[in-house]
């Protein structure tokens, strides 16, 4: 999909996620959003699609990292469950609890009891949060290895995207099918009726992006509430102080200059 054409049918829905983020505000709903997928999936560029317009104190990113000494010795959910939304608020997570069923697995970071109790007790949870009143939607952004081999060529060879490449994704590149399979035991366990996943294709990650969102807004009840009307009183305004009239603002930056 060719920018242009993304960024004209993006812009409707931004107005849709806006207005989504205002009637979960004012009605006390609690939104809770999992990305899961293969490393360069698309899952940082979907959440920057979905929050760009919204109040990022009502709409947070949870991307958390390696657990610590201490959470290790917790309850596997006990981390997650702190960053739950509260009453009006988006949460997006960047990858979440389901790491123990992917990337914990594969690697071998963790073992198989502990993989097989985490796949025997994420139903559980996700029915815990489900009876809470959050609403609970779970995406798997799916490409296929040819693709992923592109993105992490581009990210090899771009500078301002280097960040991105782990020794964990280099390891991941020799480990494909292995990945599948984890996906697969993690699907037969984990799709349920009160937290079912959605398989959204992102060989072409703007057509992937444009999907999600809107399967997201589709699948949440009639968000328009009527925006109440704000008085806008003139300003008399005042000449600006002696204490601040001397200052001058610094020259802008041009580049072009010698």
């Amino acid at each position: 999909m060719k920018r242009k054409q993304y960024k004209k049918a993006l812009e409707p829905l931004e107005l849709e996620l806006v207005a989504m983020a205002r009637w979960a505000r004012l009605t006390g709903e609690r939104i809770c959003v999992v990305l899961e997928g293969r490393d360069t999936a698309g899952k940082g560029g979907t959440i920057k699609a979905i929050s760009a317009r919204i109040n990022p104190r009502q709409c947070r990113v949870v991307a958390l990292p390696k657990p610590s000494d201490v959470e290790q010795t917790q309850w596997y959910f006990q981390r997650y469950t702190a960053h739950l939304p509260a009453a009006g608020e988006i949460v997006l997570f960047d990858r979440s609890w389901y790491n123990r069923a992917g990337v914990e697995r594969v690697m071998g970071f963790t073992s198989e009891d502990k993989v097989e109790a985490f796949l025997r007790e994420a139903p559980i949870f996700e029915q815990l949060l489900v009876d809470s009143g959050i609403r609970l939607f779970k995406y798997w952004l799916s490409c296929d290895q040819a693709h992923q081999e592109e993105r992490f060529a581009e990210r090899l060879d771009n500078p301002l995207k280097r960040w991105k490449l782990s020794p964990i994704d280099i390891k991941a590149r020799t480990l494909f099918a292995e990945y599948s399979a984890a996906r697969e035991a993690m699907f037969a366990a984990t799709h349920t009726e009160h937290a079912p996943w959605t398989v959204v294709d992102y060989n072409d990650q703007k057509q992937g992006r444009l999907t999600l969102i809107r399967d997201l807004l589709g699948r949440l009840p009639d968000t328009h509430i009527p925006q109440e009307p704000i008085d806008w009183p003139k300003l008399d305004h005042e000449p600006l102080s002696e204490e601040f009239a001397s200052l001058k603002p610094i020259p802008a930056f041009a580049p072009w200059d010698d």
